[in-house]
């Protein structure tokens, strides 16, 4: 059963996610505000975290960064907020995935289901690109010797770049190894953004010769 921890202040739509939630199979825990839930999520084990934008004493946005400098626990953002700038925001400090208040209780569970699976593991094989190694078994990512901490959509982002090194890669067939559900939950701006996130966590950004190059009017390739 996978666990998850909602940071909500407000307490009737939190009970309200949580009662859906748990009727749905998954165990559901609370915290109201910024500061217990950040404490909770980087001490605690859960599967997924449940994270709203306005919080007292610490924002979601906060929480994600700190997150995201010690683990890859799979963060699904929610705000009242539509501007497409708090979304990439979100999805540039770590966040696997943003739903936009309201929005329907089948649709979060849509959400919760699609980013819990993508964090699962695809393989078996440990892959190596360059200084690159991947253990798909674990869900490891190294650099040499450092431990890079993914989001779950990154991970898959690079599984998908390292299965076919030096293959051209096109947007729509990266969004087919990163979305589950033909593509239902995708943007324009999506793949950018998760990309300029993943080549910033393998220290592709000031390379010389960067692992994923770009291939205009087509898409990406990982140098072999």
């Amino acid at each position: 059963m996978s666990k998850i921890l909602i940071v909500e202040d407000e307490e009737s739509i939190a009970d309200l996610e949580k009662d859906y939630l748990e009727l749905s199979g998954f165990e559901v825990e609370i915290e109201n505000q910024g500061d217990t839930g950040l404490v909770r999520a980087v001490k605690e084990d859960f599967d997924l975290l449940i994270l709203d934008l306005m919080l007292p004493e610490v924002d979601g946005f906060e929480i994600c960064r700190r997150i995201r400098q010690v683990k890859n626990t799979p963060i699904l953002m929610v705000s009242a907020k539509k501007e497409d700038i708090d979304k990439i925001r979100g999805l540039g400090l770590g966040a696997d995935d943003y739903i936009t208040k309201p929005f329907r209780l089948r649709e979060l569970l849509a959400r919760v289901k699609a980013v819990l699976r993508r964090g699962q593991s695809l393989a078996t094989n440990m892959l190596q690109v360059g200084p690159l190694r991947l253990y798909p078994d674990q869900a490891k990512v190294y650099r040499q010797e450092e431990e890079l901490f993914l989001t779950a959509m990154e991970y898959r982002l690079l599984l998908a770049f390292m299965r076919h090194p030096g293959q051209v890669l096109t947007r729509s067939r990266l969004m087919e190894a990163l979305w589950d559900v033909d593509g239902a939950f995708v943007e324009d701006n999506t793949l950018s953004v998760y990309v300029r996130r993943l080549r910033e966590k393998i220290g592709d950004t000031d390379a010389a010769q960067p692992l994923i190059a770009t291939v205009r009017g087509l898409g990406y390739r990982m140098e072999g």
